[in-house]
């Protein structure tokens, strides 16, 4: 029976990535600006503390993919892992300023160590709930959806986090955590899964979902692993690796751009942050736009396009950034100014890549396997961001800051031409498309 397709139900599956983003983008403005000051660690060393979130991810990631792929539970595959892992990661994430106070580093250690660890532990499931209730000539405005209510969650932290960060540095990290805690609630509460993955009656019970499942996804990753390297069709490696590429540009931007604001500009790092905070908000106007252009003239058009804008402004920013310097902190100076207009047109570029990717990677399997692959399209995007800090750290610290642009350039021209190989994961159609049925949304 044909089920009916709502994108009201993709907003509100947009609050578990709109939560993740928040958590993640003050992860990644303040986190490094600890472990320099307040533990005096050098831009290397940084570089590989900031990486754990992502050897967590490329560890986790793929096999909880399949994982939740082969649960079978009252209320779903995707939200047992909802449940388990956001409330963890928020009393982590909480704790994360309480450590730093003490000026402990095993204790600030292990506490973003957990707090990585229970977001890895949804993280997958979360964005693999939405190619489930999407037919796919609908994933890339859907996945434009998601991506409009993560970068609105980065736009939130990026703003509003220098706003509490300049009365309390401790501030970003409670209003965080249980902004993110209640945004993960909604998508539980509100958004159905399909029925066939709901076992009426049954108690929900981690332990024997995770004995019963856990080798039948081992196989499963074990033969998602052979398509992207054995298949003659190379177009899922391709793109694997076009992303492998574009996040070890966009990471090492993410991670250091804060730092390089305050050491290489000579403005503070919540300025840093609020120009970093440009970027998520044309990333947001423009994600949904951007997941129907890719409907339009294709995903790969639309990803190869976005990566030359960035290309271009990320050029225009290091000239910018080489031959002059803001004259006070204040975000209505003019060299301020003049970046906030650069990553503006960054975000725009970075919507076209990022909201079709996914859709990209999804669109080349078959339904019952779609979060094994989201797994892998994690897999390389962390992969990429385990490489991105302590390579450009360790950079950094051998030259300076000023090699920061350069060095993601380099990635982002690499990703591109890469895209070039790719022929497969465009929109499929037709009724015999396996994904075109889908649970109603009342």
């Amino acid at each position: 029976m044909e089920r009916k397709f709502r994108y009201s139900m993709i907003f509100l599956l947009g609050f578990g990535f709109f939560g993740i983003s928040i958590i993640w983008s003050l992860y990644n403005a303040y986190i490094p600006i600890f472990l320099q000051e307040t533990f005096k660690m050098n831009r290397t060393i940084t570089g590989f503390i900031m990486t754990i979130d992502n050897l967590f991810a490329v560890i986790l990631l793929p096999f909880l993919g399949a994982l939740s792929d082969m649960t079978r539970t009252r209320i779903g595959r995707r939200k047992p892992y909802i449940l388990l892992g956001a409330p963890s990661a928020a009393i982590m994430f909480a704790l994360i300023p309480v450590a730093r106070k003490y000026e402990n580093l095993a204790l600030f250690m292990g506490t973003i160590i957990f707090m990585n660890f229970f977001m890895a532990l949804f993280r997958s499931p979360v964005i693999a709930f939405m190619p489930d209730i999407t037919p796919s000539e609908k994933r890339s405005q859907a996945n434009g959806i998601i991506n409009f209510m993560g970068g609105l969650g980065a736009l939130l932290a990026y703003f509003g986090g220098k706003f509490l960060y300049d009365i309390n540095y401790a501030l970003p990290f409670y209003v965080g955590a249980i902004v993110m805690l209640l945004a993960n609630l909604l998508v539980v509460i509100l958004v159905p899964e399909p029925e066939e993955y709901c076992i009426k009656g049954q108690k929900l019970e981690i332990r024997k979902i995770l004995s019963e499942t856990a080798h039948k996804s081992f196989g499963e990753l074990k033969e998602n692993l052979k398509d992207v390297f054995l298949s003659k069709e190379k177009s899922l490696l391709a793109i694997l690796l076009a992303i492998f590429f574009w996040f070890i540009a966009f990471n090492s931007l993410e991670t250091f751009f804060t730092s390089y604001a305050k050491y290489h500009l000579g403005i503070s790092e919540s300025t840093g942050a609020f120009i970093m905070g440009v970027v998520s908000l044309s990333f947001m106007i423009f994600a949904i736009p951007a997941g129907f252009l890719g409907g339009k003239i294709g995903r790969r058009k639309t990803i190869t396009a976005g990566l030359v804008l960035i290309v271009i402004v990320l050029i225009l920013a290091h000239i910018l950034g080489q031959t002059t310097k803001p004259a006070s902190d204040s975000l209505t100076d003019p060299v301020v100014l003049k970046f906030m207009g650069l990553f503006f047109l960054a975000g725009i570029g970075w919507a076209m890549v990022n909201v079709n990717s996914l859709p990209m990677v999804v669109d080349m399997t078959v339904r019952e396997k779609v979060g094994g692959y989201t797994g892998l399209y994690y897999f390389f995007s962390q992969a990429a961001n385990l490489v991105a800090p302590p390579l450009s750290g360790a950079l950094i610290d051998l030259t300076s800051y000023s090699t920061l642009i350069p060095f993601a350039i380099v990635f982002f021209v690499l990703a591109a031409i890469t895209m070039q190989f790719v022929r497969r994961g465009d929109i499929k159609g037709g009724s015999s498309d396996m994904y075109e049925y889908i649970p109603d949304m009342d």
